[in-house]
This record gives structure tokens, C-alpha cells and sequence, in this order.
């Protein structure tokens, strides 16, 4: 916007369409070899949360988002299985640790709002406050606000972003050191912060033993662990073998009880496989 003899505001504008037309170029190439690119829904939310400043504020993004993310940071190909849907078939899972430093509270629901999608709240009973928002129909994408709590599902106040989060034992450990990373979604390249990786691994083999309920999500759970684990161990395989030592001792517990499916899992990495029989 401006007057027809500002060219500089032009040219300006006319630059900053000339590399969103490029950024899309490139991440529909990067799509075509194998890179995760969350579908457009997903993009329109984590854009606009990026617009209101809530990553760098502090807010992470966490589930099976983190993780089709941390594959590309490792520039590896994860492929589906009959077990475990598409990574990119999946809903968007934020969270925070501690407050978020934002000068003045953002509301959530705004800015899922401002996204001009049809999201709807969603409420667990019997709590009124909403955690959770949802597109319509049952393959509607939802976006989840998570924190730390040491029960399953309790339902806290996150005031900074008027709006409510459902708890998870250990996201703590998990947010704690969460870095500055970026999510490919519809043709954006979108600024973002993730978990810390090897944290990620060992929180998600937690989570497959809490999901009795859910065989399916316990089975992702575990699927995904085991390649960035196998990823990391090609790459980092310090960082795996020191992050275990510093996790929570019920995080390494679940490691073990996990071994025999990760030992079938990593089969075909047996670097892997053996470097988790080491664990102790």
C-alpha cells in the first residue's frame, strides 16, 4: 500500500512476491525428493502463529509435526506403513513449558480465526474450556495446546493465550532446551522451534507405553522414535547415548520395555538396534 510515485514501496513489494514465488518452487522440488510438506491447512495455521510472534515467545511445536520436521533437518525419507498413516495426514500439536514472553496476550482463538478457516472449539468433558479447535467433517485437521502436568488430559489455564492446555507427564524435559528450527507446509517455509531430538525420541517411547486405549497412535509413537533414532544414530550417536543418561528415570524404564519391538523394528539397522541393547 502506497501512493503511485513511492516505487521504492514497490519495488520493495515486488521482490517479496518475487521469493514467495521462488520459496514455493523450491519446497514443491524439495516435496518431490522426499521432504515433508505439511498440506496448506496446516501452513495457514503455523503462519499465522508466526505472525503473532508465539514461537519465538516460546511456543514449540510437538507430535507428529516435530517429527516430519526433524526429518528434514536430517534430509532422511521416512516412508508410511499400513501401521502408520502418512506423516502429513496429521494434526498440529503445539506446546509450552512456562509462560510465554509475550509483551501482551495473544488470543488463540483469534488467531486460529485470522487463519479464515472454519475451526470450531472442541471441549473435553468435564471441563467447558476448550483446548482444542477442529475443522469440520472427520478428516478435519485439529490444532491441540499441550503443557506440562504430572497427570494425563488435566485441563490448565494458559493466560497469555486466553485459552486452556491439556496436560502430559514430562513435556518439561521435553520442551527444556526446545530450539529455533523451520516446518515446510503448503509453500511456506515457516519459522518454527522444536523439541530438542533426542528428547523427542525418548518422550515418544514413553508415550507408546501410555496409550493402551489408542494401539494405533502407540504404535506411531513408537515407529517414530525408532527412525530418528536410527537417523541420529548415524549421524549423532553420542547424543543419543548421553541424552538417555540425563532423561527421567521412568523415560529409560519405558526404553527398556520397549527394546523387543525396537529390536523388530530396527532390523534392518542393526547399528541401531544394537547401540539401544547397550542402554543401561
Amino acid at each position: 500500500m502506497g501512493t503511485a510515485s513511492n516505487s521504492a514501496a514497490y519495488e520493495a513489494m515486488q521482490r517479496r512476491i518475487a521469493n514467495s514465488e521462488w520459496t514455493k518452487k523450491q519446497i514443491a522440488a524439495l516435496s518431490k525428493l522426499g521432504y515433508q510438506v505439511a498440506d496448506r491447512t496446516v501452513a495457514g495455521v503455523l503462519v499465522e502463529l508466526r505472525n503473532q510472534g508465539l514461537f519465538e515467545a516460546g511456543l514449540v511445536v510437538v507430535g507428529t509435526l516435530a517429527y516430519m520436521s526433524w526429518l528434514n533437518e536430517y534430509g532422511s525419507i521416512a516412508t508410511a506403513t499400513a501401521t502408520v498413516p502418512a506423516p502429513a495426514a496429521q494434526d498440529v500439536q503445539l506446546a509450552r513449558r512456562q509462560t510465554l514472553k509475550l509483551a501482551t496476550p495473544v488470543s488463540f482463538l483469534s488467531a486460529m480465526h485470522a487463519t479464515q478457516l472454519p475451526f470450531v472449539l472442541l471441549t473435553r468433558a468435564p471441563s467447558k474450556n476448550p483446548t482444542s479447535v477442529k475443522l469440520p467433517g472427520a478428516e478435519g485437521r485439529r490444532v491441540d495446546v499441550l503443557a506440562p502436568g504430572p497427570i494425563w488430559g488435566e485441563i490448565v489455564a494458559v493466560p497469555e493465550l486466553e485459552w486452556h492446555a491439556q496436560t502430559i507427564p514430562f513435556y518439561d524435559y521435553l520442551l527444556e532446551g526446545s530450539r529455533a528450527a523451520a516446518a515446510l507446509a503448503g509453500g511456506h517455509c515457516v519459522p518454527t522451534r522444536l523439541p530438542e531430538v533426542a528428547r523427542l525420541i525418548w518422550h515418544k517411547l514413553y508415550s507408546s507405553t501410555r496409550l493402551g486405549a489408542d494401539p494405533a497412535k502407540a504404535q506411531k509413537n513408537l515407529v517414530q522414535a525408532a527412525t530418528l533414532a536410527a537417523i541420529l544414530i548415524e549421524q549423532e550417536g553420542v547424543l543419543l547415548r548421553e541424552s538417555y543418561r540425563e532423561a527421567p528415570r521412568e523415560l529409560r524404564n519405558a526404553a527398556h520395555s520397549r527394546l523387543p519391538r525396537l529390536e523388530g523394528l530396527l532390523a534392518e539397522h542393526p547399528r541401531a538396534r544394537d547401540e539401544f541393547r547397550k542402554l543401561r
